[in-house]
């Protein structure tokens, strides 16, 4: 019987072992996961900020602002002649073979208003 009692004692102190361990793995195993989630955000975040500090850098150049403006923006300086160039549709373009579904008014804009305010040519 004291073989059997000796067997019981043991089993419960494994037991109460192996539960006193399994919580605090089980946190530690999520926490590490957790960890790592969260050095790769930090690691993309920097990649980020180097990227926009970069960007600063070369924003901070007054004639890459001007470049930038005349690009994006399309500004010219004082002087300058601005020019706009249109391709024409190519063969299998886009725009090709297709026509205006209304005819374009030979007329000026305003009297185009007025007719259509006017009622005229109904």
């Amino acid at each position: 019987m004291s073989t059997t009692r000796r067997a019981a004692v043991l089993a419960t102190v494994v037991c109460a072992l192996a539960l006193s361990v399994a919580v605090p793995l089980r946190t530690y195993l999520s926490q590490r996961s957790d960890v790592q989630i969260q050095e790769r955000r930090q690691a993309e975040l920097r990649a980020e900020v180097e990227e926009l500090e970069r960007r600063k850098a070369q924003l901070a150049d007054p004639a890459q602002i001007q470049a930038e403006a005349k690009r994006r923006l399309r500004y010219v300086m004082p002087g300058e002649t601005p020019y706009m160039v249109e391709l024409p549709a190519e063969a299998g373009g886009p725009g090709a073979g297709r026509r205006p579904t209304h005819p374009i008014s030979q007329q000026a804009w305003y009297q185009a208003l007025w007719d259509s305010v006017h009622g005229a040519g109904q």
